[in-house]
């Protein structure tokens, strides 16, 4: 599988990375026919934001409810590791619940991988390969 991503989209991931850094950022990955066209960020309400993240559960179901009503679709979730690579921790790949959503991680440690992103799947994550159009 290969995922479309937005500059912008990109952009904003990176960027809420470098403001939320030494924590962990975290948003929803929104967007129509698998193309990614927005990173909303979010709240990290884990009690833990600098090893750890949890997305703001009303704002991921307020995502939810606009899709439904026909806005963005929900591709997946993005979050930063602020002083480790952009690949799925042991952490990460515990708490994922293996629904086949997109996963982008951002490193603020690795300037040359932009992002890198992910499959949630049943027999956990596997990489995904990427390109980045206007917009």
């Amino acid at each position: 599988m290969q995922v479309e991503v937005t500059s912008n989209a990109l952009a904003a991931m990176r960027a809420h990375a470098a403001a939320a850094h030494p924590h962990e950022a975290c948003g929803i990955l929104l967007g129509t026919d698998g193309r990614i066209t927005e990173a909303r960020k979010t709240a990290n309400v884990h009690p833990a934001p600098a090893t750890h993240f949890e997305i703001d559960p009303q704002a991921l179901i307020d995502a939810h409810r606009a899709a439904r009503a026909g806005g963005l679709d929900v591709i997946g979730y993005y979050h930063s590791h602020p002083s480790g690579p952009p690949a799925p921790s042991a952490t990460d790949r515990a708490c994922a619940s293996g629904d086949g959503k997109v996963w982008a991680i951002v490193s603020p440690n690795d300037p040359d991988a932009v992002a890198r992103f992910w499959q949630d799947g049943e027999q956990g994550f596997a990489a995904l390969s990427f390109t980045i159009s206007d917009g």
